[in-house]
This record gives structure tokens, C-alpha cells and sequence, in this order.
């Protein structure tokens, strides 16, 4: 694709950026195939090719070119983000990269009304810290029937009770925990199924309290610097465990691992902190990732039950780890089902099921009925956000993989 920006314009670092990421795109609309919101649309512009010329219209023009408009918005807005279009992108291309570049430039040429402004700031502020999220969803559960719609899905029945945590001191090998920012409320026990069954493998797992949100929904709702300010926290945060010898940060909820494998690009600029931003990234693994690496004989499992696994966008598109924790339950004794348009998004999309409820919505149900069409007793995923939203539909149950691992433990 051929560019032309300025000398000028080329001197600035994010412009730099999305040049070199606009230059490997040869349009051949190999990505329009597998988008999600293409399939459902119909419009080129919301296919990835079509977001890429916007885009490049966007970071070519003015900032007095009356031809960058909400519309232009609107379609950025309606991308998942699930990155789907880079697996399938025979060039290379990384458009997550030149997504953030285009939302952050139209955030800034074509500023939102109050109440759009009032809802993502809310999200923010409501999601990212564990102790106010707890404290809204406890609000929340006791007055259901007066929660709008939209949210009134989102709460959950009653969590699993977490049980108790080994002792993580007990062992030689030593692997850190992100707790997460919503998951210890949504579902506390997955993160406690995960040091029971860790622990039955000679691993101690170490929650580190002054980690917080590893600021992916700061970042993707374009406010990035408070994103970046969290990358760096949690990075201080680990630093001391790190230089101790920790053997890896341990993610349960593959939204999150997906941004802390990230720290390296987003802090690449960061005098300051790109080298510890790329020794954690290097760190940070997805939990299937150490357990398809384990002697898994000491995980003696009863009759396992028939599972559908929902492999999220961040899992096997983002993190490029399709197939991981399915061998993984295949390995341990486990049946699943098949699943069609597997590689298909769910519509969660951090918190897309909020500001894009509609589209969500649809992509829900479709994958729910791919998911349904083998007749599994339960649907295991690896990532909050998608067993949230299809939970909130209260068709077949929904967990943590690692959840139904640990119960079946003998």
C-alpha cells in the first residue's frame, strides 16, 4: 500500500509506525473473510481492509479535513479487536498496531458527546479496580430487577466458593499470579483452581497484592498513557519477585496475558522501563502454557466430562496459542466436542458487549450454537470476559477450564 505522509509528519514516532504497518498491506481482502463484524455487516468498512483505508485517510489528512467525521469512528468503534484478520493475513500485517494509532488520533480530531465520555470513563473507573468492582457487583446482585439490561447480563449467579489456597511458600519452583482486576469477583475460584492444581505439580503460585489491572481496558478505551501508568506499576510491582528468580508470571484470563506480552511494544520507547518491560513480557505466560509443558502423571483425573472449549481471540489469535488448552484437557483424559467457526469471536471483546451491545449480541448466539451442537454438559473457556458474556445468555454453564480440572482431581 502506498503512503504519503509528510517529512514532517514522519518525524513523529506513532506516524513512523503506522506507515511501516500500512506498507505490508496489500489489499487482498484475505481478512475481510474471517472478520466477524464483515460477516455480519456486509460493509466493507467494517472489514479490516476497509478500517485500514480509513485509517490511512485519517493519519494522512489535516486535523481541519472536514472528511474525518463520527462515521469514521463508528467503524473503528465497531472492531473487536480480535485480531482474527492477523492470523489470517498472508502479508503480515499488524493492524491491532494501527488500530490503537487510528483510535487514538480519532479520539482526538473528533471528540465523543458527554454521555459517551460519561460511559467509557465509568467502565474505567468501575472495572479496573478489584475492590470497587466487588463492592458494584455486590450492589449490583442485591438489586437485580432495577440493573439495566444490558448490565442486568452481565451479573453472574452466585461464584463458585475459591476454597483454600496452598501454601506457595512449600515449594523450590516459584511462578507469580495476576489476579486480574474483575475476575476475583466474577469467579474467585478460578485463580484458586489454579494453585490447587499447580500445587500438585511442585509449583508454588505467589500473588503479588500491589499488581493491579495490567491496563488493557485503560489502553483499548484510548486512554493509553493510564494504560501505560499500569504496565509500569505492575512492573514495579514483580520487579523484586523477578530479580529472585521467579520462574514466570502466570496469566489465568488470556485477555490479560495478551496486554502483559505487549509491555515490550508499549513501553518500547520508555528509557525507563523497555528492558523490564521486555523480561516480563518474556515472563508472562498463559497458565495452558506451563501445564502442556508438565509431566502431567501426578494429575490423576476421574472420568472426565464432555467439554466445549470457547478458545478466546486473545488466546489463539493475539497469543497465537490455538490448540494449548486443548491438549492439554485431551492429555488429562477429557472429551470434547467440536466446535465450528472456532476461530470466530464470541463478541465480549473486553468492553465491547457494553458499548457495542447489538453486534455482541449476535456473535454471542452464533457461537453459542457452535459451542451447543455437540451437546456438551459444560462450555470451558480461558478468558473472564468471554465467560461472562456467554454466560450472561444462561443457556449451557460456563467456567474456567482450569475450574473443571481441579474438581476433577483425585
Amino acid at each position: 500500500m502506498q503512503t504519503h505522509f509528510t517529512e514532517e509528519a514522519l518525524k513523529q514516532p506513532h506516524i513512523r509506525e503506522a506507515d511501516r504497518v500500512l506498507r505490508t498491506c496489500v489489499h487482498c481482502g484475505f481478512c475481510n473473510a474471517t472478520c466477524p463484524t464483515y460477516q455480519l455487516l456486509g460493509d466493507e468498512r467494517d472489514g479490516p481492509r476497509g478500517r485500514i483505508y480509513l485509517m490511512k485517510e485519517l493519519l494522512e489528512s489535516r486535523d481541519d479535513d472536514d472528511q474525518v467525521t463520527e462515521e469514521t469512528r463508528l467503524h473503528l468503534d465497531r472492531c473487536l479487536t480480535c485480531r482474527n484478520c492477523e492470523t489470517t493475513c498472508p502479508s503480515g500485517v499488524e493492524y491491532h498496531k494501527l488500530l490503537d494509532i487510528g483510535r487514538a488520533e480519532i479520539e482526538r480530531r473528533v471528540p465523543r458527546g458527554p454521555a459517551e465520555r460519561a460511559l467509557r470513563f465509568g467502565l474505567r473507573k468501575a472495572l479496573v479496580d478489584p475492590k470497587r468492582f466487588q463492592a458494584l457487583l455486590r450492589l449490583g446482585l442485591t438489586f437485580r430487577p432495577l440493573v439495566p439490561g444490558t448490565l442486568r447480563d452481565k451479573l453472574p449467579p452466585a461464584p463458585v466458593d475459591a476454597g483454600t489456597r496452598p501454601d506457595h511458600h512449600r515449594h523450590e519452583r516459584r511462578m507469580l499470579i495476576l489476579e486480574g482486576c474483575v475476575q476475583p469477583g466474577l469467579s474467585p475460584n478460578t485463580n484458586a483452581a489454579t494453585a490447587r492444581v499447580l500445587d500438585r505439580l511442585g509449583i508454588g503460585l505467589t500473588p503479588v497484592a500491589e499488581a493491579g489491572c495490567c491496563g488493557a481496558i485503560d489502553f483499548h478505551l484510548n486512554a493509553q498513557d493510564d494504560g501505560r501508568a499500569r504496565a509500569r506499576a505492575n512492573i514495579d510491582a514483580w520487579w523484586p519477585h523477578i530479580e529472585a528468580g521467579c520462574e514466570a508470571i502466570v496469566q489465568t484470563a488470556s485477555g490479560c496475558g495478551a496486554f502483559v506480552k505487549e509491555y515490550v511494544d508499549i513501553l518500547a520507547d520508555d528509557p525507563a522501563y523497555a528492558e523490564k518491560a521486555a523480561r516480563v513480557s518474556e515472563l508472562a505466560k498463559d497458565l495452558s502454557e506451563i501445564l502442556r509443558d508438565e509431566d502431567l502423571d501426578d494429575l490423576k483425573v476421574k472420568e472426565g466430562r464432555r467439554l466445549a472449549f470457547h478458545c478466546p481471540c486473545t488466546l489463539q489469535h493475539a497469543q497465537q496459542l490455538g490448540g494449548a488448552v486443548e491438549g492439554v484437557l485431551t492429555r488429562l483424559g477429557f472429551a470434547l466436542t467440536p466446535v465450528a467457526d472456532a476461530h470466530l469471536c464470541c463478541g465480549s471483546a473486553g468492553t465491547y458487549s457494553i458499548t457495542q451491545p447489538e453486534l455482541a449480541t449476535q456473535l454471542r448466539d452464533n457461537k453459542l450454537d457452535n459451542l451447543e451442537a455437540g451437546d456438551p454438559e459444560v462450555i470451558v473457556t480461558a478468558n473472564i470476559g468471554c465467560q461472562t458474556h456467554l454466560a450472561g445468555a444462561g443457556r449451557t454453564p460456563v467456567r474456567h477450564w482450569i475450574e473443571i480440572v481441579d474438581e476433577a482431581l483425585t
